[in-house]
């Protein structure tokens, strides 16, 4: 297994353990991302890495109907995933990324493993749920979010960094920086 599998898997597991566990009225919910569901949040994620891997090269196979069943989809999804990141030549691919000359790896890792994370508080946010991140995990939101400079509040990216009281926990003020309130 790849260290960018590895990374995926680790990322993937408490996120679908989330997914699962969201009752069907949960899906239409509103997200802390402004005008998505909880549901469009599945539909971000499933629909960004597909895109990213396609263009690199990559076959997932027919896209998953997350409006069907977001759960299902992403399983569907992260199983297709999973197995294009275990074949070394995949996250070994070179290409000339936003920052540079990158591999599909170090990109996947960097950006879309990080979007798992942040999209998982936002969906367990969505339904009441605990997102459940570990220290690891905010530590890996941290070191996203200072890789990515100023481009972290580009449109479409994160909004404004929010005030956060001194008194706030590391979570809260993790998320603070990407624009969420905890």
């Amino acid at each position: 297994m790849t260290s960018t599998a590895t990374s995926f898997a680790a990322a993937d597991r408490p996120l679908t353990a989330l997914l699962d566990a969201v009752p069907p009225a949960g899906w239409t919910r509103p997200s802390p991302c402004e005008g998505w569901s909880a549901a469009d949040v599945v539909g971000h994620l499933v629909g960004t890495q597909r895109d990213f891997l396609t263009t690199h090269g990559v076959d997932l196979g027919d896209e998953p109907d997350v409006a069907a069943d977001p759960a299902a989809a992403w399983r569907r999804h992260a199983t297709r995933v999973a197995e294009a990141l275990s074949d070394d030549a995949v996250p070994g691919r070179e290409f000339d990324g936003f920052f540079g000359r990158t591999t599909v790896g170090a990109a996947f890792e960097q950006f879309y493993v990080w979007d798992m994370l942040v999209h998982r508080w936002d969906v367990a946010r969505a339904v009441g749920a605990d997102a459940g991140l570990t220290d690891g995990e905010l530590d890996r939101i941290e070191a996203g979010a200072d890789s990515f400079g100023p481009a972290l509040h580009m449109d479409g990216i994160c909004r404004p960094a929010v005030e956060v009281p001194d008194t706030a926990d590391r979570e809260a003020r993790a998320l603070a920086r990407l624009g969420r309130r905890a």
